[in-house]
Protein backbone atom coordinates (compact mmCIF):
# COMPACT_ATOMS: atom_id res chain seq x y z
CA UNK A 1 0.00 0.00 0.00
CA UNK A 2 2.86 2.38 0.81
CA UNK A 3 4.44 1.79 -2.58
CA UNK A 4 1.12 2.35 -4.36
CA UNK A 5 0.85 5.76 -2.70
CA UNK A 6 4.48 6.76 -3.39
CA UNK A 7 4.29 5.54 -7.00
CA UNK A 8 0.91 7.21 -7.61
CA UNK A 9 -1.11 4.01 -7.82
CA UNK A 10 1.10 1.98 -10.14
CA UNK A 11 1.18 -1.74 -9.25
CA UNK A 12 3.52 -4.45 -10.48
CA UNK A 13 1.12 -7.40 -9.83
CA UNK A 14 -1.62 -8.42 -7.41
CA UNK A 15 -0.94 -9.14 -3.75
CA UNK A 16 -2.88 -10.63 -0.78
CA UNK A 17 -5.15 -7.96 0.71
CA UNK A 18 -5.47 -9.69 4.10
CA UNK A 19 -2.53 -12.02 4.62
CA UNK A 20 -3.08 -14.39 7.54
CA UNK A 21 -0.29 -16.88 6.88
CA UNK A 22 3.44 -16.32 6.81
CA UNK A 23 3.65 -17.55 3.23
CA UNK A 24 1.15 -14.86 2.17
CA UNK A 25 3.20 -12.23 3.99
CA UNK A 26 6.37 -13.40 2.28
CA UNK A 27 4.65 -13.31 -1.11
CA UNK A 28 3.36 -9.77 -0.49
CA UNK A 29 6.82 -8.52 0.45
CA UNK A 30 8.26 -10.25 -2.62
CA UNK A 31 5.74 -8.42 -4.81
CA UNK A 32 6.85 -5.12 -3.27
CA UNK A 33 10.54 -5.87 -3.72
CA UNK A 34 10.00 -6.96 -7.32
CA UNK A 35 8.16 -3.68 -7.95
CA UNK A 36 11.11 -1.71 -6.55
CA UNK A 37 13.49 -3.55 -8.85
CA UNK A 38 11.26 -2.64 -11.79
CA UNK A 39 11.57 0.98 -10.62
CA UNK A 40 15.38 0.63 -10.91
CA UNK A 41 15.77 1.01 -7.16
CA UNK A 42 18.91 -0.76 -6.04
CA UNK A 43 18.33 -3.14 -3.10
CA UNK A 44 21.25 -4.64 -1.19
CA UNK A 45 21.17 -7.59 1.25
CA UNK A 46 17.44 -7.58 1.84
CA UNK A 47 14.76 -10.13 1.03
CA UNK A 48 11.18 -10.84 2.01
CA UNK A 49 12.23 -13.04 4.94
CA UNK A 50 14.27 -10.24 6.56
CA UNK A 51 11.30 -7.88 6.43
CA UNK A 52 8.69 -10.36 7.65
CA UNK A 53 11.03 -11.39 10.48
CA UNK A 54 11.37 -7.73 11.53
CA UNK A 55 15.07 -7.11 10.84
CA UNK A 56 15.02 -3.48 11.99
CA UNK A 57 18.37 -2.49 10.51
CA UNK A 58 17.49 -3.76 7.05
CA UNK A 59 13.96 -2.33 7.23
CA UNK A 60 15.27 1.13 8.15
CA UNK A 61 17.75 0.87 5.30
CA UNK A 62 14.92 0.06 2.91
CA UNK A 63 12.83 2.99 4.18
CA UNK A 64 15.79 5.32 3.67
CA UNK A 65 16.24 4.00 0.13
CA UNK A 66 12.57 4.77 -0.59
CA UNK A 67 12.95 8.29 0.82
CA UNK A 68 16.00 8.95 -1.36
CA UNK A 69 14.22 7.75 -4.49
CA UNK A 70 10.68 9.07 -4.12
CA UNK A 71 11.28 12.23 -2.08
CA UNK A 72 14.63 13.45 -3.44
CA UNK A 73 15.77 11.75 -6.67
CA UNK A 74 12.51 11.39 -8.58
CA UNK A 75 10.44 14.60 -8.03
CA UNK A 76 10.77 17.56 -10.40
CA UNK A 77 11.77 20.68 -8.48
CA UNK A 78 11.50 24.30 -9.52
CA UNK A 79 14.67 26.32 -10.27
CA UNK A 80 16.51 23.16 -11.33
CA UNK A 81 17.31 21.68 -14.73
CA UNK A 82 16.79 18.01 -15.57
CA UNK A 83 20.48 17.59 -16.38
CA UNK A 84 21.49 18.87 -12.94
CA UNK A 85 19.31 16.30 -11.17
CA UNK A 86 20.58 13.37 -13.26
CA UNK A 87 24.25 14.09 -12.60
CA UNK A 88 23.98 14.35 -8.80
CA UNK A 89 23.49 11.98 -5.90
CA UNK A 90 20.30 12.55 -3.85
CA UNK A 91 22.35 14.22 -1.12
CA UNK A 92 24.11 16.52 -3.58
CA UNK A 93 20.83 17.39 -5.25
CA UNK A 94 19.06 18.36 -2.00
CA UNK A 95 22.09 20.28 -0.75
CA UNK A 96 22.39 22.11 -4.07
CA UNK A 97 18.72 23.08 -4.03
CA UNK A 98 19.06 24.49 -0.49
CA UNK A 99 22.24 26.37 -1.41
CA UNK A 100 20.40 27.87 -4.37
CA UNK A 101 17.53 28.99 -2.12
CA UNK A 102 19.73 30.57 0.57
CA UNK A 103 23.04 31.38 -1.19
CA UNK A 104 23.91 33.93 1.49
CA UNK A 105 24.44 31.18 4.10
CA UNK A 106 27.34 28.66 4.02
CA UNK A 107 25.27 25.48 3.95
CA UNK A 108 27.52 22.47 3.34
CA UNK A 109 26.02 19.68 5.46
CA UNK A 110 22.90 18.32 7.15
CA UNK A 111 23.94 18.55 10.80
CA UNK A 112 26.22 21.33 12.05
CA UNK A 113 24.83 24.07 9.76
CA UNK A 114 21.35 23.69 11.31
CA UNK A 115 22.25 23.80 15.00
CA UNK A 116 21.28 27.42 15.76
CA UNK A 117 17.91 27.22 13.97
CA UNK A 118 18.58 30.34 11.89
CA UNK A 119 19.20 28.39 8.69
CA UNK A 120 15.72 26.89 9.05
CA UNK A 121 14.26 30.39 9.34
CA UNK A 122 16.19 31.51 6.26
CA UNK A 123 14.95 28.51 4.26
CA UNK A 124 11.33 29.05 5.30
CA UNK A 125 11.53 32.76 4.46
CA UNK A 126 13.17 32.00 1.11
CA UNK A 127 10.33 29.62 0.19
CA UNK A 128 7.73 32.14 1.38
CA UNK A 129 9.21 35.65 1.75
CA UNK A 130 7.71 37.29 4.81
CA UNK A 131 6.96 34.09 6.73
CA UNK A 132 10.16 34.38 8.83
CA UNK A 133 11.40 37.85 7.83
CA UNK A 134 13.40 38.48 11.00
CA UNK A 135 15.40 35.25 11.08
CA UNK A 136 18.67 37.20 10.85
CA UNK A 137 17.95 38.86 14.21
CA UNK A 138 17.23 35.56 15.99
CA UNK A 139 19.46 34.83 18.97
CA UNK A 140 21.80 31.93 18.10
CA UNK A 141 21.89 31.12 21.82
CA UNK A 142 18.21 30.10 21.62
CA UNK A 143 18.37 27.41 18.93
CA UNK A 144 15.31 25.47 20.08
CA UNK A 145 13.11 28.58 19.98
CA UNK A 146 14.45 29.46 16.54
CA UNK A 147 13.90 25.97 15.15
CA UNK A 148 10.44 25.75 16.71
CA UNK A 149 9.36 29.08 15.16
CA UNK A 150 10.60 28.13 11.68
CA UNK A 151 9.25 24.57 11.76
CA UNK A 152 5.86 25.65 13.07
CA UNK A 153 5.47 28.25 10.33
CA UNK A 154 6.50 25.65 7.74
CA UNK A 155 4.00 23.18 9.19
CA UNK A 156 1.14 25.69 9.32
CA UNK A 157 1.60 27.54 6.02
CA UNK A 158 3.86 25.47 3.74
CA UNK A 159 2.45 22.02 4.47
CA UNK A 160 5.79 20.69 5.77
CA UNK A 161 5.04 18.31 8.68
CA UNK A 162 7.48 18.13 11.59
CA UNK A 163 8.81 14.61 11.07
CA UNK A 164 11.65 15.59 13.42
CA UNK A 165 11.40 17.61 16.63
CA UNK A 166 13.01 21.06 16.99
CA UNK A 167 15.06 19.72 19.90
CA UNK A 168 16.41 16.96 17.67
CA UNK A 169 17.30 18.95 14.56
CA UNK A 170 19.54 21.35 16.50
CA UNK A 171 21.30 18.57 18.44
CA UNK A 172 25.04 18.15 17.64
CA UNK A 173 24.58 14.39 17.21
CA UNK A 174 21.44 14.58 15.07
CA UNK A 175 20.99 11.81 12.53
CA UNK A 176 21.77 13.23 9.08
CA UNK A 177 19.16 11.04 7.42
CA UNK A 178 16.43 12.45 9.65
CA UNK A 179 17.40 16.02 8.75
CA UNK A 180 17.46 15.17 5.04
CA UNK A 181 14.04 13.51 5.32
CA UNK A 182 12.59 16.66 6.86
CA UNK A 183 14.28 19.10 4.46
CA UNK A 184 13.34 17.03 1.39
CA UNK A 185 9.75 18.26 1.85
CA UNK A 186 10.63 21.91 1.16
CA UNK A 187 11.21 21.76 -2.64
CA UNK A 188 7.56 20.86 -3.20
CA UNK A 189 6.17 23.11 -0.44
CA UNK A 190 3.41 25.54 -1.49
CA UNK A 191 2.27 28.59 0.46
CA UNK A 192 -1.29 28.33 1.74
CA UNK A 193 -3.74 31.24 1.36
CA UNK A 194 -3.98 33.61 4.30
CA UNK A 195 -0.40 33.20 5.51
CA UNK A 196 0.71 36.01 7.90
CA UNK A 197 3.46 37.38 5.67
CA UNK A 198 5.40 40.32 7.05
CA UNK A 199 7.44 42.78 5.00
CA UNK A 200 11.18 42.80 5.55
CA UNK A 201 13.28 45.79 4.67
CA UNK A 202 16.99 46.10 5.34
CA UNK A 203 18.72 48.51 2.93
CA UNK A 204 22.09 47.87 4.56
CA UNK A 205 21.87 44.29 3.29
CA UNK A 206 21.91 45.52 -0.31
CA UNK A 207 25.36 45.65 -1.86
CA UNK A 208 26.88 47.20 -4.97
CA UNK A 209 29.81 45.90 -6.97
CA UNK A 210 31.45 46.61 -10.32
CA UNK A 211 33.86 49.01 -11.98
CA UNK A 212 31.40 51.91 -11.85
CA UNK A 213 31.86 52.33 -8.08
CA UNK A 214 35.58 51.56 -7.92
CA UNK A 215 37.79 54.46 -6.73
CA UNK A 216 39.90 54.25 -9.90
CA UNK A 217 39.60 52.86 -13.42
CA UNK A 218 36.66 54.87 -14.81
CA UNK A 219 37.21 57.30 -17.68
CA UNK A 220 35.40 60.34 -18.97
CA UNK A 221 32.76 59.69 -21.67
CA UNK A 222 33.03 55.94 -21.21
CA UNK A 223 30.03 54.08 -19.73
CA UNK A 224 30.55 53.16 -16.08
CA UNK A 225 28.64 50.06 -15.02
CA UNK A 226 27.94 48.34 -11.73
CA UNK A 227 25.41 45.98 -10.15
CA UNK A 228 23.21 46.32 -7.07
CA UNK A 229 22.28 43.05 -5.31
CA UNK A 230 19.11 43.32 -3.18
CA UNK A 231 18.37 39.64 -2.42
CA UNK A 232 18.73 40.17 1.35
CA UNK A 233 17.32 43.69 1.53
CA UNK A 234 13.63 42.98 0.98
CA UNK A 235 11.27 44.63 -1.47
CA UNK A 236 12.10 48.17 -2.57
CA UNK A 237 13.10 50.50 -5.39
CA UNK A 238 16.72 51.16 -6.36
CA UNK A 239 17.69 54.72 -7.24
CA UNK A 240 21.18 55.96 -8.11
CA UNK A 241 22.39 59.56 -8.32
CA UNK A 242 25.71 60.80 -9.71
CA UNK A 243 27.25 64.09 -8.57
CA UNK A 244 30.26 65.40 -10.51
CA UNK A 245 33.06 67.67 -9.18
CA UNK A 246 31.15 70.76 -10.35
CA UNK A 247 28.12 69.86 -8.23
CA UNK A 248 25.92 68.75 -11.13
CA UNK A 249 23.61 65.91 -10.05
CA UNK A 250 21.78 63.49 -12.30
CA UNK A 251 19.99 60.18 -11.94
CA UNK A 252 21.66 57.09 -13.39
CA UNK A 253 19.95 54.47 -15.52
CA UNK A 254 18.79 51.51 -13.40
CA UNK A 255 17.49 48.33 -15.05
CA UNK A 256 16.20 45.27 -13.14
CA UNK A 257 17.87 42.01 -14.20
CA UNK A 258 14.82 39.96 -13.09
CA UNK A 259 17.03 37.21 -11.69
CA UNK A 260 16.97 35.12 -8.51
CA UNK A 261 19.30 37.49 -6.64
CA UNK A 262 17.12 40.53 -7.40
CA UNK A 263 19.98 42.44 -8.99
CA UNK A 264 19.84 45.74 -10.84
CA UNK A 265 22.19 46.89 -13.60
CA UNK A 266 23.32 50.51 -13.29
CA UNK A 267 25.03 52.63 -15.94
CA UNK A 268 26.12 56.26 -16.02
CA UNK A 269 28.35 58.32 -18.33
CA UNK A 270 30.89 60.64 -16.65
CA UNK A 271 31.17 63.88 -18.62
CA UNK A 272 34.06 65.48 -16.74
CA UNK A 273 37.17 64.28 -14.96
CA UNK A 274 37.60 64.39 -11.21
CA UNK A 275 36.00 63.03 -8.06
CA UNK A 276 32.38 61.89 -8.48
CA UNK A 277 29.97 60.89 -5.72
CA UNK A 278 27.76 57.89 -6.48
CA UNK A 279 24.73 57.63 -4.17
CA UNK A 280 22.87 54.31 -4.15
CA UNK A 281 19.48 54.23 -2.41
CA UNK A 282 17.24 51.27 -1.65
CA UNK A 283 13.70 52.15 -0.60
CA UNK A 284 14.92 55.71 -0.11
CA UNK A 285 17.81 54.77 2.18
CA UNK A 286 21.55 54.42 1.62
CA UNK A 287 22.80 50.90 1.01
CA UNK A 288 26.00 49.65 2.61
CA UNK A 289 29.02 51.92 1.87
CA UNK A 290 26.92 54.50 -0.04
CA UNK A 291 27.83 57.10 -1.19
CA UNK A 292 30.82 55.85 -3.17
CA UNK A 293 33.67 58.12 -4.26
CA UNK A 294 34.83 57.54 -7.85
CA UNK A 295 37.80 59.35 -9.39
CA UNK A 296 37.19 59.69 -13.14
CA UNK A 297 40.30 59.98 -15.36
CA UNK A 298 40.79 61.33 -18.86
CA UNK A 299 40.01 58.90 -21.67
CA UNK A 300 43.24 57.37 -22.91
CA UNK A 301 42.10 56.66 -26.44
CA UNK A 302 41.74 59.09 -29.39
CA UNK A 303 38.94 57.97 -31.70
CA UNK A 304 39.97 60.46 -34.40
CA UNK A 305 43.08 58.39 -35.09
CA UNK A 306 41.14 55.19 -35.72
CA UNK A 307 40.26 54.05 -39.24
CA UNK A 308 37.82 51.39 -40.38
CA UNK A 309 37.44 49.89 -43.83
CA UNK A 310 36.37 46.74 -45.61
CA UNK A 311 33.50 45.30 -47.67
CA UNK A 312 31.20 45.37 -44.65
CA UNK A 313 31.26 49.18 -44.75
CA UNK A 314 30.64 49.57 -48.50
CA UNK A 315 27.41 51.32 -49.44
CA UNK A 316 26.39 48.44 -51.72
CA UNK A 317 27.53 44.89 -52.35
CA UNK A 318 26.55 43.26 -49.06
CA UNK A 319 23.97 40.48 -49.17
CA UNK A 320 21.36 39.32 -46.67
CA UNK A 321 22.27 36.11 -44.79
CA UNK A 322 25.84 36.29 -46.07
CA UNK A 323 28.68 37.15 -43.62
CA UNK A 324 30.71 40.25 -44.36
CA UNK A 325 33.46 42.04 -42.49
CA UNK A 326 35.52 45.18 -41.99
CA UNK A 327 38.79 45.91 -40.20
CA UNK A 328 39.44 48.52 -37.50
CA UNK A 329 42.94 50.00 -37.25
CA UNK A 330 43.82 51.52 -33.85
CA UNK A 331 47.56 52.07 -34.23
CA UNK A 332 48.49 55.41 -32.67
CA UNK A 333 45.05 55.90 -31.12
CA UNK A 334 46.02 54.95 -27.58
CA UNK A 335 44.08 52.70 -25.22
CA UNK A 336 40.32 52.34 -25.51
CA UNK A 337 37.50 49.87 -25.89
CA UNK A 338 35.99 49.19 -29.31
CA UNK A 339 32.22 49.31 -29.49
CA UNK A 340 30.22 48.24 -32.54
CA UNK A 341 26.50 48.53 -33.16
CA UNK A 342 24.83 47.41 -36.39
CA UNK A 343 21.17 48.30 -36.80
CA UNK A 344 18.83 46.62 -39.26
CA UNK A 345 16.04 48.46 -41.15
CA UNK A 346 13.84 48.34 -38.02
CA UNK A 347 16.54 49.93 -35.84
CA UNK A 348 17.24 46.67 -33.96
CA UNK A 349 20.83 45.74 -33.18
CA UNK A 350 22.09 42.67 -35.03
CA UNK A 351 22.97 39.90 -32.58
CA UNK A 352 25.56 38.10 -34.72
CA UNK A 353 28.53 40.48 -34.44
CA UNK A 354 32.01 39.12 -33.68
CA UNK A 355 35.23 41.06 -33.12
CA UNK A 356 38.54 39.26 -33.65
CA UNK A 357 41.96 40.59 -32.65
CA UNK A 358 44.15 40.12 -35.74
CA UNK A 359 47.27 41.49 -34.05
CA UNK A 360 49.27 44.64 -34.81
CA UNK A 361 46.38 46.74 -33.42
CA UNK A 362 43.99 45.49 -36.09
CA UNK A 363 40.56 44.16 -35.14
CA UNK A 364 38.21 42.45 -37.58
CA UNK A 365 34.46 42.74 -37.19
CA UNK A 366 32.42 39.98 -38.83
CA UNK A 367 28.65 40.31 -39.04
CA UNK A 368 25.80 38.75 -40.97
CA UNK A 369 22.84 40.95 -41.95
CA UNK A 370 19.68 38.87 -41.69
CA UNK A 371 17.49 40.92 -44.02
CA UNK A 372 17.72 43.23 -47.00
CA UNK A 373 17.41 46.98 -46.71
CA UNK A 374 19.25 49.95 -45.19
CA UNK A 375 21.54 49.17 -42.26
CA UNK A 376 23.55 51.48 -40.01
CA UNK A 377 27.04 50.58 -38.76
CA UNK A 378 28.40 52.47 -35.75
CA UNK A 379 32.00 52.12 -34.62
CA UNK A 380 33.06 53.69 -31.32
CA UNK A 381 36.51 53.89 -29.76
CA UNK A 382 37.09 55.10 -26.20
CA UNK A 383 33.47 56.22 -26.07
CA UNK A 384 33.61 58.32 -29.27
CA UNK A 385 32.63 57.63 -32.88
CA UNK A 386 35.55 56.98 -35.21
CA UNK A 387 35.82 59.04 -38.43
CA UNK A 388 32.97 58.41 -40.94
CA UNK A 389 30.89 56.59 -38.31
CA UNK A 390 28.02 55.86 -38.62
CA UNK A 391 28.01 54.27 -42.07
CA UNK A 392 24.88 53.74 -44.15
CA UNK A 393 24.83 50.28 -45.75
CA UNK A 394 22.28 49.06 -48.30
CA UNK A 395 22.04 45.29 -47.96
CA UNK A 396 20.79 43.46 -51.03
CA UNK A 397 18.48 40.49 -51.12
CA UNK A 398 19.95 37.01 -50.91
CA UNK A 399 19.20 36.34 -54.60
CA UNK A 400 17.14 38.74 -56.74
CA UNK A 401 17.44 38.17 -60.51
CA UNK A 402 15.10 41.12 -61.14
CA UNK A 403 17.79 43.45 -59.82
CA UNK A 404 20.30 42.42 -62.51
CA UNK A 405 21.06 44.87 -65.32
CA UNK A 406 22.42 43.71 -68.69
CA UNK A 407 23.61 46.11 -71.40
CA UNK A 408 25.96 46.33 -74.36
CA UNK A 409 26.20 46.11 -78.14
CA UNK A 410 25.94 42.31 -78.06
CA UNK A 411 22.37 42.57 -76.74
CA UNK A 412 21.05 45.16 -79.21
CA UNK A 413 18.27 43.97 -81.61
CA UNK A 414 20.18 45.48 -84.54
CA UNK A 415 23.70 46.54 -85.37
CA UNK A 416 25.60 43.33 -84.70
CA UNK A 417 27.63 42.17 -87.70
CA UNK A 418 28.99 38.76 -88.51
CA UNK A 419 32.68 38.14 -87.92
CA UNK A 420 32.80 41.01 -85.40
CA UNK A 421 33.03 40.62 -81.63
CA UNK A 422 29.75 41.31 -79.84
CA UNK A 423 30.13 42.14 -76.15
CA UNK A 424 27.90 43.04 -73.20
CA UNK A 425 28.01 43.41 -69.39
CA UNK A 426 25.80 42.16 -66.56
CA UNK A 427 25.59 44.22 -63.34
CA UNK A 428 24.65 42.04 -60.31
CA UNK A 429 25.65 44.42 -57.50
CA UNK A 430 22.13 44.74 -56.12
CA UNK A 431 21.01 41.23 -57.03
CA UNK A 432 22.28 39.40 -53.98
CA UNK A 433 24.15 36.12 -53.95
CA UNK A 434 24.03 33.79 -56.95
CA UNK A 435 25.82 32.21 -59.91
CA UNK A 436 25.64 33.74 -63.38
CA UNK A 437 25.04 31.68 -66.51
CA UNK A 438 24.97 32.89 -70.13
CA UNK A 439 23.79 30.77 -73.09
CA UNK A 440 23.62 31.90 -76.77
CA UNK A 441 21.90 29.99 -79.56
CA UNK A 442 22.66 30.84 -83.18
CA UNK A 443 20.30 30.91 -86.20
CA UNK A 444 20.48 27.13 -86.55
CA UNK A 445 19.63 26.53 -82.87
CA UNK A 446 23.16 25.53 -81.96
CA UNK A 447 24.99 26.76 -78.84
CA UNK A 448 27.51 29.50 -79.57
CA UNK A 449 30.80 29.93 -77.71
CA UNK A 450 30.62 32.61 -74.98
CA UNK A 451 33.71 34.02 -73.28
CA UNK A 452 33.74 35.75 -69.93
CA UNK A 453 36.22 38.60 -70.24
CA UNK A 454 36.41 39.92 -66.68
CA UNK A 455 34.66 40.21 -63.32
CA UNK A 456 34.95 43.11 -60.93
CA UNK A 457 32.71 44.44 -58.12
CA UNK A 458 29.69 42.43 -59.16
CA UNK A 459 29.95 43.29 -62.87
CA UNK A 460 30.49 40.50 -65.41
CA UNK A 461 31.71 41.10 -68.99
CA UNK A 462 31.00 38.65 -71.87
CA UNK A 463 31.63 38.43 -75.62
CA UNK A 464 30.68 36.15 -78.49
CA UNK A 465 31.63 35.98 -82.19
CA UNK A 466 28.72 35.50 -84.66
CA UNK A 467 29.75 33.85 -87.94
CA UNK A 468 26.36 33.35 -89.60
CA UNK A 469 23.69 35.94 -90.31
CA UNK A 470 20.34 35.52 -88.60
CA UNK A 471 18.70 35.71 -85.19
CA UNK A 472 20.76 35.01 -82.06
CA UNK A 473 19.02 34.21 -78.74
CA UNK A 474 20.94 35.37 -75.61
CA UNK A 475 19.73 33.89 -72.27
CA UNK A 476 21.14 35.23 -68.97
CA UNK A 477 20.29 33.64 -65.62
CA UNK A 478 21.23 34.60 -62.05
CA UNK A 479 20.88 32.06 -59.27
CA UNK A 480 19.11 29.68 -61.65
CA UNK A 481 16.48 32.22 -62.78
CA UNK A 482 16.41 34.28 -65.98
CA UNK A 483 16.96 37.98 -65.55
CA UNK A 484 14.31 40.32 -67.05
CA UNK A 485 14.67 42.19 -70.33
CA UNK A 486 15.05 45.96 -70.03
Amino acid sequence: ALLEVRSQGRRYREYHQGPTFRQMQLENVSVALEFLEKENIKLVSIDSKAIVDGNLKLILGLVWTLILHYSISMPVWEDEGDDDAKKQTPKQRLLGWIQNKIPYLPITNFNQNWQDGKALGALVDSCAPGLCPDWETWDPKKPVNNAREAMQQADDWLGVPQVIAPEEIIHPDVDEHSVMTYLSQFPKAKLKPGAPLKPKLNPKKARAYGRGIEPHGNMVRQPANFTVDTISAGQGEVMVFIEDPEGNREEAEVTPDNDKNKTFAVQYLPKVTGLHKVTVLFAGQHISKSPFEVDVDKAQGDASKVTAKGPGLETTGNIANKPTYFDIYTAGAGVGDIGIEIEDPQGTNIAEVMIEDKGNQVHRCVYKPLQAGPHTVKVVFAGEHVPKSPWGILVGEACNPNACRASGRGLQPKGVRIRETADFKVDTKAAGSGDIHVAIKGPKGLEELVKQKEFMDGIYAFEYYPVSPGKYMVTISWGGHNIPKR
